[in-house]
């Protein structure tokens, strides 16, 4: 399994914005399903924003147009802009890699964002 690797979590106060990134080690990103997952404190992990293989993107509900998901395959990067954060929205953050052709998945070790009131 390869290890992902996402940056840029942090303490904010509500209403405040952060970028996640997220780095795949061996340019492998163009052959996978890319998404980002979270999971609260005591909660399970559940999907936040994906592409599908068409390249359409889609997102939870809670953070329909507060969030948005891009990629550059040139780097092998995945992004997931973060604005007006809101406190339900404090959870380790997940990068996922998912190949359907080999059916694996590939996660990172999670970035921490807290949003305080």
């Amino acid at each position: 399994q390869v290890q992902l690797m996402e940056s840029g979590g942090g303490l904010v106060q509500s209403g405040g914005s952060l970028t996640l990134s997220c780095v795949a080690p061996g340019s492998i990103f163009s052959r996978y399903v890319l998404g980002w997952f979270r999971q609260p404190p005591g909660k399970r992990r559940e999907l936040v924003a994906g592409f599908a293989v068409d390249g359409r993107t889609n997102y939870t509900d809670s953070v329909k147009g507060r969030f948005t998901i891009s990629k550059d395959n040139a780097k092998d990067t995945l992004y997931l802009q973060m604005n007006n954060l809101q406190p339900d929205d404090t959870a380790v953050y997940y990068c996922n890699a998912y190949d359907p052709n080999s059916r694996s998945f590939l996660w990172g070790q999670g970035t921490q964002v807290t949003v305080s009131s």
